[in-house]
Formats: C-alpha cells, structure tokens, sequence
C-alpha cells in the first residue's frame, strides 16, 4: 500500500517554505519511484477565507487517513479579531487532538559554520544538538475545568485553568524520551516544577518508575526555570529533555533561538501509530510574506523527519539531512543568516539542494 502525505501550507510564509519543500518531494519521488500519494488541501486563515472555518471536516477525514501531515504555518493579523473557534490557530491545536498527537519532537541544533549567527558565545554554541520532547495533548493546556468568571460576593473578575496529567500519559511520554536517548548519547533530563507543583511530582515519580526499563540511558531531573537558565548558559550538557505542555512549549522556543535562526529548526508530532504532522518551528511571518525571503530548510528538515518517523523511508531522510547540511556548507544563506545582500532566494533553495543530491549520486 502506498504511503500519503497531506500537505497543508496554511498562512504567509508557510506557503513559500511548503512550495521548496514540495519540489523536493516531487522530484524525489520521481527519481525512486517513492509512488507516495501527495494531497495539498487549504488550513488556517486561508481555509477560513474559502470555507469559513480554518479546520474543515473534510481536511481532517484527509489528515486521519494520511501516513504524514506536512504543515507550514497559520495565522496573520488580518485574521485577530474573529472568534476564537474561527482564529487560524484552531487549525494545528484541532489537528493535534483529533490525530492524538501526544509527543512532540524539537531537535536544535547548530551547524559549525552558523556559530556566528547565534547570539551566544561560539564556544558555548559550537556543535549544539538536543532534542526536546514535549507532552503535546495533555497538561494546563487542555484540563479542565477552565474559565473565566465573575466573583459577585467580591465584585470582581477572576480565571482558572487546570493542571492535569494521568499515569499514562506520562509514561508513554517518558518513553518516548527514553527511547529517543537510546538512539543519542544516553542521557535524558527531565523537567517539572516538583519543588511547588503536586503535578510535578508525580510527574518525576512516574518518570522514575519508568526509567528502570532503559538502565543504560542516565536520567536527570531539572526544574523549569533552571532548565530554562541553562539552555542558555551551557545548552550542550543536555542530550535529550523530556518535558509537560506548558514547560516543553517554552523550553522549545529558548532552545529554537539558539541556532541563530528559528528557521531552520523542524518539528515532528507523532501519535501511538507513528502518524505524524511535521512542521517548521517559525511561525507564518506576516511582515516577510510575498517577499521570497524566508527561510525554507526547517520545513525542508520536516520533510526529512516525516521520511524517518512515518514514512519508514530512513535512508532518504538521512540522504536529505546530508544535502542541508552540504548546503550550509557550501556557504549558501537565507537573508536570516546573514547581514549583507547576498543571500539566496526562498525560491532557490530547493533547487540548490537537489543539485547538491546530484553530487552526491554522482560520486
């Protein structure tokens, strides 16, 4: 049976970095008869311009029978003032639940030629490479009940929201950290807020339960903020992290920032089937829209990782990772890269890669 692929490029610039992405997909497969059934369908304010909601039915029947999702990125300002249920965002939250997608992966990473790029001292950001595995459908994020109300004994307003995670979501989230260490250097660290949240320590003792399965990976604890501090001060002590909705949220985002570019950074979300929605970290970058300037690899590096995880097409995916990697090397720049006028289109990026794959085979 073939493997499909749904394509879904949403909002500003996810349109230009999922156009890049899909030349290489294309030629792809056509150059190893891949034979892999690709849809384009319409998601976020754009959907919502055709269709009046940014989630349709009919995208998610697609998504559900889709082997992989690729996302690029919703939202706009144009779009700020409608309802929440309308709101762009909708869209990859929507997608999130109803694919059950519980682990998210965030690889960061720096290549050696990008140290300058970063805002961080090169030698603490030379040859960075972690991964932050993050509790994506569970958490403050989605517990109920929730709400905003009016206290009318003290003639005030106030909110709430609820923190909650069950034993098996936390185990099969740590397994997922464990079993992603396996594959690195052996070492998972795991963050909470166990010093003042009761959710966070049973989330460390779920974890701990959890790491007598995998003896050889070294599990280590850190709070958020600690964490949050050392990402920065010395990010390269990590090797993987495993974290809750709302610390994996902003953990990501620190760890994104350290590259010198959010885009080039990917993202997979996986379920228990290994389906996935592969997307870039950035967001749809309304004020460089339309303006060819916008970085691609990370949706391109997405692609990559919808080979490895879902695809079951590893060697393409390693293949693909090569010819970035060569790509960066070779001294090719996105305008995020670099402070003079120099620098490669979006719309060439994917040609300069393939002819890079070229080389490759031709060796």
């Amino acid at each position: 049976m073939n493997k499909s692929i749904l394509v879904l490029p949403g909002d500003g610039i996810g349109q230009e970095v999922t156009e890049s992405a899909l030349t290489i997909l294309y030629e792809l497969d056509r150059r190893y008869n891949l034979n892999l059934d690709v849809s384009i369908m319409d998601v976020g304010g754009t959907s919502y311009e055709q269709h009046g909601s940014p989630l349709t039915d009919e995208v998610i029947n697609k998504a559900k029978e889709s082997d992989a999702i690729l996302f690029g990125a919703v939202g706009g300002p144009q779009w700020d003032n409608l309802p929440w249920n309308k709101r762009p965002e909708q869209a990859l939250l929507g997608l999130r639940k109803e694919l059950e997608l519980f682990a998210n992966l965030r690889p960061a990473f720096l290549f050696k030629e990008l140290a300058a790029a970063s805002t961080l001292k090169t030698e603490v950001i030379a040859d960075l490479d972690l991964l932050i595995v993050r509790e994506l459908t569970g958490g403050v994020y989605f517990g109920e009940p929730r709400g905003i109300e009016k206290d009318v004994v003290n003639n005030q307003g106030y909110a709430y929201n609820t923190m909650i995670y069950y034993e098996n979501e936390i185990k099969r989230i740590a397994k997922i950290g464990f079993e992603a260490a396996q594959k690195r250097n052996k070492k998972l660290c795991s963050v909470d807020k166990a010093n003042v949240l009761e959710v966070s320590k049973f989330w460390r003792e779920i974890v701990e339960e959890v790491s007598n399965d995998y003896p050889d990976v070294k599990l280590t604890h850190q709070l958020a903020d600690n964490a949050a501090m050392q990402l920065v001060i010395n990010p390269k002590q990590f090797d993987v992290i495993v974290s809750s909705n709302l610390f994996g949220d902003i953990l990501s985002d620190i760890a994104a920032t350290l590259s010198g570019s959010i885009g080039m950074l990917p993202s997979a979300s996986l379920n228990s089937s290994s389906q996935g929605m592969y997307e870039p970290c950035h967001g749809s970058a309304p004020d460089i829209a339309h303006l060819n300037v916008a970085n691609p690899i990370a949706m391109i590096l997405s692609l990559s990782m919808a080979f490895k995880y879902s695809l079951e097409l590893p060697q393409l995916a390693e293949q693909l990772d090569n010819c970035v990697r060569q790509f960066i090397s070779k001294g090719y720049r996105t305008k995020d890269l670099t402070d003079d006028d120099n620098f490669i289109y979006t719309n060439k990026v994917a040609s300069k890669i393939l002819d890079i794959l070229d080389e490759f085979e031709n060796d």
